[in-house]
């Protein structure tokens, strides 16, 4: 298929009216819509080290979670970082495509990902903020111990955590969850699992009666790229 033909397809998977309305995602760079889809590299960021490695690999598209382009650009040059990356996609005839807020959001997505191998049981979504997840724990367990499995399921370096109640029903959100921890307390979970929230939150979270774990923006995020991959297999 084309590359336009891949991204309307995946955007049914991942509708575009899920995105928040600040958000930019969708094609960030496109030289040749017609162009055959032959190789996908599929990234969390679009970073210079992926431009490089799509380019001298020879992959045509690139899909990413976070926005290549999040800020509009008023010019195009290459002393600038992101229209660099952008200069040397399309002179190497590589496309990107982006799926952010949407794909948090969206069925599957990165936070149902997140919930499912954290093994959540009758997740549900929040009603109030359709990027949250909450679900429940098979058996009450202590914060620590529910801490240091998350640590072992997301191969993550570290994790943060505070509160003193005993972990059941959980709240998930990948990346920076820090404003919704009142959508958590009000959905009546013990404990809200993201990837980052400041020290002033994680001292509230507590105070306010919820329990907080902070497991890293890259490792809540990164399991959507299997699902990603699993998507475009299928298609």
């Amino acid at each position: 298929m084309t590359f336009y033909e891949l991204y309307n397809k995946l955007s049914e998977y991942f509708p575009k009216d899920l995105a928040c309305d600040w958000d930019n995602d969708g094609v960030m760079c496109c030289d040749l819509p017609e162009r055959e889809v032959k190789k996908v590299l599929i990234a969390l960021d679009v970073t210079m080290d992926t431009v490089k490695y799509a380019c001298e690999n020879g992959y045509d598209t690139v899909i990413s979670h976070h926005p290549l382009v999040f800020r509009a650009q008023k010019s195009l040059s290459v002393q600038n970082y992101t229209q660099n990356k952008l200069i040397t996609l399309v002179k190497s005839g590589v496309g990107v495509m982006s799926f952010h807020t949407r794909l948090d959001a969206a069925f599957g997505g990165v936070n149902d990902t997140l919930a499912s191998i954290l093994n959540l049981e009758n997740v549900s979504v929040d009603k109030e903020d359709p990027i949250g997840r909450f679900g429940y724990l098979k058996k009450e367990t202590e914060l620590e111990a529910f801490a240091k499995e998350i640590k072992a399921i997301l191969n993550t370096p570290a994790v943060l955590f505070n509160g003193n109640l005993k972990v059941h029903k959980v709240y998930v959100v990948g990346g920076d969850g820090k404003d919704l921890i009142e959508n958590a307390l009000e959905n009546g979970c013990d404990t809200i699992v993201t990837g980052r929230a400041s020290y002033n939150t994680a001292i509230d979270a507590a105070d306010l009666g919820i329990n907080i774990v902070e497991a890293g923006h890259f490792y809540t995020e990164n399991p959507v790229c299997n699902t990603l991959k699993s998507k475009i297999e299928e298609l």
